[in-house]
C-alpha cells in the first residue's frame, strides 16, 4: 500500500451549493493500481514460480503476484462468459476495470509457496467484498463460481451459495445457470439439476448447489468455494464458521462473502465488516484476506481515512454531503457503466423526502452504516503513534524510562470477575497502562484472541490475580507504586466504581481523586482530544508499542446522536457475548480529561508564604 499522503479538505456543500446533474464533476478514470505496489508477506520461500499461460511464463520466486494466473481468470469470464441480464445482456462477459484490476487480478494473481502441498498456491483464502446494492455483484460472483466449478483445476470441487435463506441464495444460482446456457462451452459440460438447485461436472466430479442457511446439517462439506451472499441478513456466525472450518483438505479454497453495509452495530454482519476494514488499514493483520471495502464516509475523520488509504485516488469522495453525485462514484463503482446515473439521481430525489427513506438511501447506495453506533478509532493513526519504545522492550523498561515525571491518571474499574485498567498520561504524550484480570477469565478471552491474550499475561502487559474475582488488594499496591515513582497530578476515575474504592486509594497516596462518567457530557472534549493527538505530526501521543491497548483501540466503538454529531462517547460491549474488552480506552479518555484541566492552581501561599 502506498505511504500516506496528506489528505484533502472536503468542501462542504449545501443545498444551494450542490451541483446540478448537469454540473456534476466529469468522471475520470480510476487509477489502474500497479500490482507490484500490493501489499504482501515477504516470504522468499520456493523457486521459480514458472507459470505459464499463452506464452506467458512467471519468472518471480516467493509470495508474488502471479500475472500469468490472474490472465487466466480474466480470460475465462471475457471467453466462455456472458452477461446474464441488465444493459450488457448477452455480450461477452468483459470485467470492468474495477473488477479486474481490484478484484479479480489481486485475488487471483496473489500466492505463495505452500510447504504442505509443495508448490504455490492462492495466498487469499478468505475474501470480503462490500459495496453498495446494484453494482453489479450477482454476475461477478456467479463467474467466480463457475470458474472455481470448472476452471480452477480441483477434483470432485464442491462449491456452494448460501443467504439468509435460500430464495436469496438463488440470486447468485439463477445468473449461474443462465450463464451456463448461453455458453456452448459450459452447457456441453455442465448439467443442471434444476429440482435440486445444482450444477454438476461430471468431467471432474464437481458440483455447485445453494444450501439452507442452517449450518447444523452443514458439518458434512468439504467445500472447495463457499459464497455467503448478503452477510448483513445473517443472525450469526455459525454458518461462516462451519465452512471456515471445513476447508482443510483443499489446496487452494475461497470463503467469499459479499454484502452492503449494515444497520446493525452490535451484529454478526457489523463485526464481518469492521473486521474487513481493519485489514484493508493493516493487510498484515490477515494475509490470506482479500478485501474490498467501497464505503462513503460518514463523517470527516473517515473521509481523512479514505485520502490516506488511497492517496490521489480521482473516484475518492470530496466533502460528507450525500446528495453531491460526485460522492457517489465511491461506493458505487460501476455507476456510469452498468449501474444507472439517472436511476441513482432519482433514488436521491425520492430519499430527500423521508428521513426513513435517506437511511435507506445512506445504506443501500452509499454503503454507509445507519446505525448510532460505530467502529471509532483508525488503526493506521494508532500504528503510526508507537513513540520512543515497542512491545520488544517490554513494559518494565517502559516504566522506568518515564520514571519521576508528571502525569495524570485514570481508571476504569470493572466488576471483581472481570477487567479493570488503570492509565498514566504525560506531558510529552507518553501513555502506560495497567491491566488486571483474574486468572479465570483468561482462557475465556484466549480464544477470542488466538491465544494472544494468554501471551500478554505472560509477558507482563497484563496482571493476573488468582481465583475466580480480582484482586483489590493487588490494584491498590500497584497504583501506591506508580505514586511513588511518578508525580501524579490527580486521578478521574469512573463512578460506578464504588466509594470504597476511592477511600483506599486517597488513603494509601494522598492523590485528589475526580469523579467522572461515561456520558455524552464528560466523554466529548477527550475523545475530541485523542482524536487530535492522533491526528497532529508533533508527537502528542504514544503508546509505546502496548499490545493490550491496540487489541483494545480497534475494538471501540462510538455513539453519536443525530441531533448533535460532535458529541460521541465510548460504547461498552456485550462482553460475554463478543469476548471483546475496552476498557483501557475509557481510563485513557479518564487521564486525557485530567491532562485537560491541567496543573491544579498554585496555593497563594507558595508565593506569598506563611506571613504574607
Amino acid at each position: 500500500m502506498a505511504a500516506p499522503t496528506t489528505a484533502r479538505p472536503a468542501r462542504r456543500t449545501t443545498s444551494s451549493t450542490r451541483p446540478s446533474p448537469s454540473s456534476a464533476r466529469p468522471r475520470r478514470r480510476t487509477l489502474r493500481p500497479d500490482p507490484d505496489r500490493r501489499w504482501r508477506p515477504t516470504s522468499r520461500k520456493g523457486g521459480v514460480c514458472g507459470y505459464t499461460l499463452d506464452g506467458k511464463t512467471c519468472g518471480k520466486r516467493g509470495a508474488h503476484y502471479c500475472e500469468p494466473r490472474a490472465d487466466r481468470v480474466v480470460k475465462f469470464f471475457a471467453e466462455l462468459l456472458v452477461h446474464p441480464a441488465g444493459a450488457l445482456a448477452n455480450t461477452r462477459f468483459v470485467l470492468a476495470e474495477w473488477q479486474e484490476c481490484e478484484v479479480i487480478r489481486p485475488l487471483f494473481g496473489e500466492v505463495h509457496w505452500s510447504d504442505q502441498w509443495g508448490r504455490y498456491v492462492r495466498r487469499y483464502t478468505r475474501a470480503t467484498i462490500v459495496l453498495g446494492r446494484k453494482n453489479g455483484k450477482s454476475a461477478l460472483l456467479s463467474g467466480i463460481l463457475l470458474y472455481m466449478l470448472v476452471g480452477d483445476g480441483e477434483e470432485s470441487a464442491e462449491v456452494y451459495g448460501a443467504a439468509a435463506n435460500t430464495r436469496q441464495a438463488s440470486k447468485v444460482f439463477e445468473p449461474c445457470t443462465k450463464m451456463v446456457r448461453k455458453s456452448p462451452v459450459l452447457a456441453r459440460r455442465l448439467q443442471h439439476i434444476k429440482n435440486a438447485r445444482r450444477l454438476v461436472d461430471e468431467q471432474t466430479g464437481s458440483h455447485y448447489e445453494v444450501i439452507p442457511s442452517d449450518a447444523d446439517v452443514e458439518l458434512g462439506h468439504s467445500p472447495h468455494a463457499f459464497v455467503l451472499d448478503e452477510v448483513l441478513s445473517q443472525p450469526d456466525g455459525s454458518l461462516w464458521e462451519a465452512m471456515s472450518t471445513a476447508t482443510g483438505a483443499r489446496t487452494q479454497p475461497l470463503l467469499l462473502a459479499i454484502t452492503t453495509e449494515t444497520k446493525d452495530g452490535v451484529s454478526f454482519g457489523a463485526d464481518f465488516i469492521d473486521e474487513a476494514d481493519r485489514v484493508l488499514e493493516d493487510p498484515a493483520r490477515a494475509p490470506h484476506h482479500f478485501v474490498f471495502v467501497r464505503k462513503a464516509p460518514r463523517t470527516q475523520d473517515e473521509l481523512d481515512r479514505l485520502n490516506r488509504l488511497f492517496p490521489g485516488r480521482p473516484d475518492l469522495p470530496v466533502s460528507l454531503d450525500p446528495w453531491d453525485e460526485r460522492n457517489w462514484y465511491w461506493p458505487n463503482p460501476a455507476l456510469g457503466s452498468f449501474l444507472s446515473l439517472a436511476a441513482l439521481r432519482q433514488d436521491a430525489a425520492e430519499a430527500q423526502t423521508s428521513s426513513a427513506k435517506e437511511n435507506g438511501w445512506r445504506q443501500f447506495r452509499l454503503n454507509q452504516r445507519v446505525s448510532l453506533t460505530s467502529r471509532w478509532l483508525s488503526m493506521d493513526l494508532w500504528n503510526a503513534r508507537v513513540g520512543d519504545a515497542g512491545p520488544a522492550s517490554g513494559p518494565d523498561w517502559i516504566a522506568e524510562h518515564l520514571a519521576g515525571q508528571r502525569c495524570w491518571g485514570g481508571l476504569d474499574l470493572s466488576s471483581k470477575l472481570d477487567m479493570t485498567a488503570w492509565s498514566l498520561v504525560f506531558p510529552g504524550g507518553e501513555v502506560l497502562w495497567r491491566f488486571w484480570v483474574p486468572e479465570s477469565v483468561v482462557p475465556v478471552l484466549d480464544e477470542h484472541t488466538n491465544g494472544r491474550f494468554g501471551e500478554w499475561c505472560d509477558e507482563g502487559w497484563i496482571t493476573t490475580t488468582e481465583g475466580d474475582t480480582i484482586d483489590y488488594d493487588r490494584i491498590y499496591d500497584d497504583i501506591e507504586t506508580d505514586h511513588r515513582r511518578y508525580g501524579i497530578v490527580d486521578i478521574t476515575y469512573d463512578k460506578w466504581s464504588g466509594e470504597p474504592v476511592r477511600q483506599e486509594i486517597v488513603k494509601r497516596t494522598r492523590i485528589t481523586m475526580i469523579e467522572s462518567d461515561t456520558t455524552y457530557l464528560r466523554m466529548t472534549p477527550p475523545m475530541a482530544e485523542l482524536e487530535r493527538r492522533l491526528k497532529s505530526v508533533g508527537g502528542e501521543f504514544s503508546h509505546l508499542g502496548n499490545p493490550v491497548a491496540r487489541w483494545m483501540a480497534e475494538n471501540v466503538e462510538c455513539k453519536r446522536p443525530r441531533d448533535d454529531p460532535d458529541r460521541m462517547r465510548p460504547v461498552k460491549p456485550a462482553r460475554d457475548k463478543s469476548g471483546v474488552r475496552i476498557d483501557g480506552i475509557p481510563s485513557l479518555l479518564f487521564a486525557l480529561d485530567g491532562a485537560l484541566r491541567g496543573l491544579p492552581a498554585p496555593s497563594v501561599y507558595e508565593s506569598r508564604g506563611l506571613a504574607g
